[in-house]
Parts: structure tokens; sequence; C-alpha cells
């Protein structure tokens, strides 16, 4: 028998055949809620073993309407329409690394964007379909439709989600807690091992006492998390769907990768060690790792009228004019801060005013080249993104005016051939992918690591080529990556938050072949 599922198409003619197919509709809803009785299992457990039981409220809305050929006949039933909508309370949970939104009811339809393991999210009650997914598609939060099955379940104690206590911090600069693998990479648990397992796997008992790093790491990554009920059990970690598993063994699934790096989702003290959740639920050893320094680097927010510039040395002082107007030190301006400038000048032009009421040496500043309008965006109001390879400086606009400023890093090819050296594409590009956190690999990223997970707030615009955070370097105005646009990043979660395609609360990416925020690419 195929899924429950309830007529599409409703009579539209009054008596004759109108009335045939109403009774037909009602027997068929009747022999389908006999038919789709509850399982052994809860629903969503084994989604392609059960059929999509009709909503209760549907069922009795058809059998409420008349069948003489009123006017009732031609109403789709309201408690069936509402049924189709989320916002009645019921949930969905993913269960896949990338469980994908669609457009319509269907795998040809357009992907609009993806949930990420162990995210809930609103959905309807009763799914509008099981074209090519036997489990039902299920409308969700904000739009699109997700297909129960491998990737999505209706069941909120699936073991992926009880699995995984928490979600990426979306809005702050890193949305994980990052960690980078020592020499050799830590062995990947799956479970919290005894210390007999500790033993066996790595071939010597817990070392004693606290070394310096151990002490750092520990201050960067805070303190650790209550053990949930799940760990606590010391369960076997589940592998969400799309997740790599290439070796199991009892305890362990083999090693991490040499030079890797990992966003851990929390972190848990056991028997005197700390272990780390990654996002693709393993744990880590914390202390075969060494924790993320995080950057000072933050960009500026331009709220006056204004141009946007960056301190680009050490020791440069601040000043302010006396009772007599002249300029006294009076402060200190760090390395790459961010300041606007209102236009001002002193002393022949040697220092410069900004907008905090403070003066610079005009020296030690690199200053914005504001852009020009070849698009009409300007003109009509709209977002779009300034990035100068020179400068290596990145300007938000909304219509003409700025509104954001922040060092980059581009490619070591600087303003070569993107297609023989690791230069920067240049042009004009429009966003089209947008993922709050992304598994990118190769040495487009570093020149050491090859396995960097959750890249944080990954915006793609060309190809391969993209604006995001990176947690590996800090050379930010200076040239550095293999092609991308680097961001410190605090200014990759602003941008995130800034352009479009918009992704919605819940989701971990959205989609957008036609374009979101213009990117202006040049020297």
């Amino acid at each position: 028998m195929t899924a429950c599922l309830f007529p599409e198409a409703r009579a539209r003619h009054r008596g004759g055949p109108g009335r045939l197919l109403r009774a037909a509709a009602l027997a068929a809803a009747a022999l389908l809620v006999s038919a789709c009785g509850p399982g052994e299992e809860p629903p969503g457990r084994s989604a392609r073993a059960q059929p999509v039981a009709p909503d209760p409220a549907i069922v009795a809305a058809l059998a409420a309407e008349p069948l003489d050929g009123g006017a009732a006949v031609d109403a789709e039933p309201a408690a069936a329409r509402e049924a189709l909508r989320p916002g009645r309370g019921d949930k969905l949970a993913s269960i896949a690394m990338r469980t994908f939104v669609y457009a319509a009811p269907e795998r040809r339809a357009a992907r609009l964007g993806y949930l990420r393991a162990g995210a809930i999210v609103e959905r309807a009650a009763a799914p509008s379909g099981d074209d090519g997914c036997p489990g039902g598609w299920y409308a969700v939060h904000p739009r699109g439709f997700v297909c129960v099955g491998r990737g999505a379940s209706l069941d909120l104690g699936h073991d992926v989600v009880a699995a995984t206590p928490a979600g990426p911090r979306r809005g702050e600069p890193y949305p994980y807690r990052y960690v980078v693998s020592r020499k050799p990479p830590p062995h990947l648990y799956v479970h919290l091992p005894s210390e007999a397992e500790q033993r066996r796997v790595e071939g010597r008992s817990r070392s004693q006492g606290t070394p310096a790093w151990s002490r750092r790491d520990e201050a960067l990554l805070g303190e650790p998390d209550p053990l949930t009920p799940f760990f606590a059990s010391r369960r076997d970690l589940p592998k969400p769907f799309g997740a790599a598993e290439k070796v199991r063994f009892p305890a362990h699934r083999g090693r991490a990768r040499a030079d890797s790096a990992f966003g851990l989702i929390s972190t848990f003290a056991w028997n005197g060690r700390r272990f780390g959740l990654t996002t693709e639920l393993d744990l880590i050893p914390i202390d075969r790792t060494s924790a993320v320094t995080p950057t000072a680097m933050r960009g500026v927010e331009v709220k006056t009228e204004g141009t946007p510039a960056f301190v680009m040395h050490h020791g440069v002082r601040t000043l302010k004019p006396d009772a007599s107007g002249e300029l006294r030190p009076d402060g200190w301006a760090p390395r790459r801060s961010g300041w606007v400038l209102t236009g001002k000048t002193a002393a022949g032009g040697a220092y410069v005013e900004t907008d905090a009421g403070a003066w610079i040496p005009a020296s030690a500043l690199r200053v914005a080249r504001l852009g020009r309008d070849f698009w009409g965006h300007a003109a009509r109001g709209r977002k779009w993104i300034d990035i100068s390879i020179e400068l290596q400086m990145l300007v938000a606009y909304e219509g003409t005016r700025p509104v954001f400023a922040t060092l980059v890093s581009t490619g070591r090819g600087e303003l070569g051939d993107p297609a023989t050296t690791s230069a920067t594409v240049q042009g004009t590009f429009f966003i089209r992918e947008k993922h709050v956190t992304a598994t990118m690999d190769g040495d487009d990223l570093s020149e050491t690591s090859v396995d960097l997970r959750d890249v944080p707030y990954v915006q793609y615009f060309h190809n391969s080529y993209a604006l995001h955070g990176v947690y590996w370097h800090d050379a930010f105005g200076k040239v550095r990556s293999s092609g991308c646009v680097n961001l410190a990043p605090a200014d990759a979660a602003w941008l995130f938050a800034w352009t479009d395609p918009p992704v919605p609360e819940g989701w971990h990416a959205a989609f957008n072949d036609k374009g979101g925020t213009l990117v202006f690419i040049h020297a």
C-alpha cells in the first residue's frame, strides 16, 4: 500500500459526479485511517516502512461536509488547509548533515537551503504529498518542504537529536568552539571512553598534572558543559546521514585526518579528561588539540557621513584639541582599528579628524576609496559590497552610503590571473549560497591544514569563491588566501546577517540561484 495521502483534487461540480467523488473521498479516507494505525515505533523512526496517517482533523472536516451538492462541496475544508501549513505547534527534526528544503513537495523542485543534524523546525500537521518520499513531504517554517525519511524525522526524541545538545551560536563571531589537531591527531571516540578503553586505544593512561598549554586551552574553551542524559548513559553516538564513517571499532572510529580542525558543539569533563563533541557527532580528547585564539580584528560600522579608514601601524597616538584649539596627545589608536573620517584636516593635512572627535596622523591610515555605482544599485538604494584587492578592504553600502568597512585577506596571487595563480577573481557577482558553517578542505584555506571543519559564515558568489570567516590566521589587511575573501569572524558574522539571501532561523543554509547581494571585486 502507498503512503496515506488525501486526494488533492476536490469535486468542483454540484450534484451527480460531485456526490460520487465526495463519497469516494470519504470512503478512501476511512480506509486509510484504518490502514494507518499507530505502529510499534514512533512516527518518523522508520518512516519508509510506515505509511503517512492523515490528520484526524482533516478526516473530521471531510465527514462533516454535506454530500447533497451544496456550496460546502466547492470549499476546501478550513481544517484541511490549516493542517498543511506550519503554525500549529508541530515540529520536525533534521537527522542528516544536510536535510534539504525544497520549493515544492517533490525532489525535482529547486532547493531553498538545508537544515543541519539536530535542528528542530516548525512543520505542518499533515503531509502535502509523498511524491518520491514515502514518509511524506511536510511544509516547514517559513517556507518550503522537507521529506521525512533518512534526512528528517517526526520523532523529536531521535538519537541524533538527543546527541546534539546545541546548534551553532548564530550571530556570534565563532558559531562553535574551535580547536586544531596536534600531532598525532586525536582519535574519534563513539562514546565517552572508560580509562581502560583510552589505554587500549591510545596506548597510554591519562597523563598526570596539567601542562601550561592545557591551562591556556581550558581558559579559551570556557567551562565544560553539564553531561546530558544521553552522554551520561555512555551510549554510542549515532552518525547523521551524510556524515563520513570509513572505519568503526568498538570504542572509536579511527583517527582524525592530520592537520584537521573542528568546530565543537559542546565539551564534557569525563574521568579527569575533557572531550569535545564535533558537528559530525564524534568525541575527541581536547588534550590532543589546541584551542583557537580569537582575533581582536573588528570592522567599523559607519553611522555618520564620512569615509572609513584603518590604522595600519603600532604605537599610533590620537590627539584632541585643547582649550586653545591646539592638538594634544590624548590616547592610542590600536593597530587595525577602524575609524570614520569627517573630511576635516589639520597641520596641512598631516592630521585627520574622526567622527569620534579624535585626530589621527594621516600617514598611519589606510583610507577607503569609496566605490562608484556601475549597476544602478546605489541609485535604487539597494545593498552592495565593494572589495579592493590593492587596499585589502571591503566596504558595504546601502545605496550610495557606506555602512560598514573592514580589512580582508584576498588571494596570494594579488592581481594575477585566477586561472593560473591563487588570485581572487575580479568582476561583478551576486551571493548565491549562504552557509552558517561549511567544511572546506585543501590548501584553498591554509598552507598546512587540509581538513578544516565548520568554516564560519560562508557566502559563495562565484564557483568556489566565497566570503567567509577564518579561525586559522590573523593576517587581515594582507593577501593570504588561495582565492577566497577571508574575513575576521566578527566581520563575517555581521555581513552574513546583513546580506541576501537571508537564512531563516533554524536553517543552516539558504540558496538563491537568481542572486542575492551584489559583490564587486576590483583592483
